[in-house]
């Protein structure tokens, strides 16, 4: 889909946002698109200054190999979610990321402000968004509390209403390999669960996808696990 005619692309990426490992697939988004790659590291925000500006140096390394603008929209609270300044640096956006930390913080920050309505616009207008980890996690509809399972979920952002994320999935499976069927997943009928590897991404969307990157997808139901591999379409629920 062209930047002219409709919604940009998504990224739900695995892990990896800004490293050199996932170049192609950031260049990919913002090509034929406004060369101004919008970057919000709201996630790490409780992580303190020093890692916020870690990874707005990533995104700016990123953004320079690509060979377009970086810029960082510091969004730590909901008052600057709704500072309507803050909001408007999102716009002329070809490509908007949201980095990893805390998933729950940031649906929690975004949701229903200035800041996020201005990103979804964007989006729908023809930018290209990205969310990693805590990122791709707040996209969707469903955020479980990962180190603590049997607590509550989050409500993601609902840009995707029917699909739950689970990122750096690879790592996560081989730490507690039943976690997923015993705790996590919620009623599948109303939300299919994706788990991404490191350093992959799923690519396309709303429903019909690529994976891409250097690992595996997997649609992970209360019976199993389904692998899609490199290059693979996956198709989730409109």
């Amino acid at each position: 889909m062209s930047a002219e005619t409709g919604p940009g692309p998504l990224a739900l990426v695995g892990s990896g946002e800004y490293l050199p490992e996932m170049l192609e697939v950031e260049a990919s988004l913002i090509k034929g698109r406004a060369p101004r790659y919008v970057q919000l590291a709201t996630a790490a925000f409780n992580d303190g200054p020093t890692v916020v500006e870690h990874w707005h140096q990533l995104g700016a390394a990123q953004a320079e190999r690509i060979g377009v603008e970086a810029l960082a929209v510091p969004v730590g609270t909901r008052n600057d979610a709704n500072n309507a300044d803050m909001a408007a640096l999102i716009d002329g956006a070809g490509l908007i990321y949201l980095s990893g930390g805390d998933p729950h913080y940031l649906a929690n920050t975004l949701r229903d402000t200035l800041v996020w309505a201005a990103i979804e616009r964007s989006w729908r207008s023809g930018a290209a968004l990205a969310g990693c980890s805590a990122g791709a996690m707040a996209i969707g509809s469903w955020i479980p509390s990962i180190r603590h399972p049997l607590n509550a979920a989050t409500a993601g952002l609902g840009l995707l209403p029917r699909l739950g994320i689970l990122p750096h999935f690879d790592a996560f499976a081989a730490r507690v390999p039943d976690i997923v069927a015993r705790f996590v997943l919620p009623d599948e009928s109303a939300t299919s669960i994706y788990g991404i590897d490191e350093l992959t991404a799923l690519v396309g969307g709303p429903s019909e996808w690529t994976v891409k990157g250097h690992a595996s997808v997997w649609h992970l139901t209360s019976k199993g696990r389904h692998e899609f591999r490199v290059g693979e379409r996956v198709t989730t629920p409109a």
